[in-house]
């Protein structure tokens, strides 16, 4: 059974985002500018930041990720900090950093979809401060230690 969690939200512009089909993981963001001045590019290397034209309300406990669309990645065009945080107490615009990591110039039109919006839940964290921690298997082996 699927369990739905309400997030207000305020429409500042544009359309609505939605998800593409009935069971989708996220919700589909588009660029939605303030003026339609036509495509932007991201060159090769480039970092450019979009805005999609919503604020959301997240409940406290629950927080927003804005992550890559897959259609994008395979261009070379992915959310710069992956996935990208929107905590519960934030009320601004949700923007997406995309940057280019192929080798052409990507060309982005208003109302394209950008990213992609989960909505997860986010516990509050209390660490304990130890003065050492319990053991486990893999210890303190780091990147690349259990191997191919």
């Amino acid at each position: 059974m699927t369990q739905t969690i309400y997030v207000p939200m305020h429409l500042l512009r544009g359309d609505p985002p939605a998800y593409a089909r009935k069971g989708d993981a996220c919700i589909d963001l588009r660029w939605q500018p303030e003026s339609a001045d036509g495509a932007v590019q991201i060159a090769p290397g480039q970092c450019r930041v979009f805005a999609t034209g919503i604020a959301l309300a997240i409940p406290v406990g629950w927080e927003g990720q804005v992550r890559p669309r897959s259609g994008l990645g395979v261009a070379g065009i992915t959310v710069a900090n992956s996935p990208g945080t929107i905590d519960s107490g934030y009320r601004g615009e949700v923007k997406v950093a995309l940057r280019n990591h192929g080798g052409t110039t990507h060309y982005v039109r208003p109302g394209d979809r950008i990213a992609q919006l989960a909505i997860r839940r986010a516990p509050h964290v209390e660490l304990v401060l130890m003065g050492m921690l319990p053991g486990s298997e893999r210890g303190s082996g780091g990147f690349g230690s259990t191997g191919r």
